[in-house]
């Protein structure tokens, strides 16, 4: 990452990998969601904790992404699952 001196967003090289942190309620179903939103792209899912009740669960995913408008994309259609509570 750069940081652009004019703004204090940082500016992404692409293609790159990327992290995303999913939280969710169904691992099998949050697995399913992640695999249609990242297609035939390269990715890695790792168990990450889970609720001290047992109804929460985090998954991280590494992805390599080529673009931007591709990583949006994932973001957009893991968070838009109902089984996926939060994605960041």
């Amino acid at each position: 990452m750069i940081l652009d001196e004019n703004s204090k967003r940082p500016e992404i090289e692409y293609p790159c990998n990327w992290d995303y942190k999913i939280i969710g309620t169904d691992v099998s179903e949050m697995v399913k969601v992640i695999e249609e939103a990242v297609g035939d792209l390269t990715y890695e899912i790792t168990p990450s904790n889970i609720s001290k009740k047992g109804n929460y669960f985090s998954l991280n995913l590494t992805v390599f992404v080529p673009s931007e408008i591709v990583r949006d994309i994932i973001f957009q259609k893991v968070s838009a699952s109902s089984f996926v509570k939060i994605v960041f």
